[in-house]
């Protein structure tokens, strides 16, 4: 359990890192207040998506599990 809420934390780092940079810098380009735009929005994003992965990730793992079958070589 400890590995699978320390993967979230990470993962929840890394992938709203790279969506908020990219969506901004696509959206309002890079702009003296980029930096802080982007921390922010990083920041606002981070503590949204952290519980929606610790919520919503067992359920898709399910889907997951159901959709595609488990082949052992």
């Amino acid at each position: 359990m400890k590995q699978k809420i320390a993967f979230a934390l990470l993962m929840g780092i890394v992938t709203t890192g790279i969506i908020s940079f990219s969506l901004i810098s696509i959206n309002l380009g890079f702009s003296n207040r980029f930096i802080n735009i982007w921390l922010k929005s990083w920041a606002m994003a981070y503590v949204i998506v952290i519980p929606a992965i610790l919520l919503i990730g067992p359920k898709v793992q399910q889907l997951v599990e159901k959709v595609v079958p488990n082949s052992q070589s």
